[in-house]
């Protein structure tokens, strides 16, 4: 007898933890009053090499620890789903190892600005 089951991971990958054992069966983090543009800072004393913290809590501080990322880079660096990645900000905030910084706004430019470009377009 032939094993047809599907194979959903690789076997050199290694034990998968599944994404709801990372956030404890979390689907929305405490605290999430942060934009995806957010930018996260480590605070002061907190080393990515804090045993008191999960391995992705770890990662997240080691991303953060030489610049400021913002939420999305940290998703896309850390290989993790972003909600995965916002519990665990939510988790890291609350426990004073990082601060958040509400993105920067973009100057809209004046609206002459853009009808003399859209204007300069469509002469082209």
């Amino acid at each position: 007898m032939s094993d047809t089951s599907p194979h959903w991971y690789d076997d050199d990958a290694g034990p998968i933890v599944r994404l709801y054992a990372v956030t404890a069966g979390r689907a929305r983090s405490a605290t999430e009053s942060y934009d995806l543009m957010s930018t996260v800072q480590v605070v002061g004393g907190s080393t990515p090499h804090d045993p008191a913290l999960s391995p992705e809590q770890r990662t997240i501080l080691r991303l953060c620890h030489r610049r400021a990322q913002t939420v999305t880079d940290i998703a896309s660096e850390s290989n993790l789903p972003l909600g995965v990645v916002r519990v665990l900000l939510g988790d890291l905030l609350s426990g004073g190892h990082i601060h958040i910084s509400p993105p920067v706004p973009h100057q809209i430019p004046d609206t002459s600005i853009l009808k003399e470009v859209i204007d300069g377009l469509r002469a082209l």
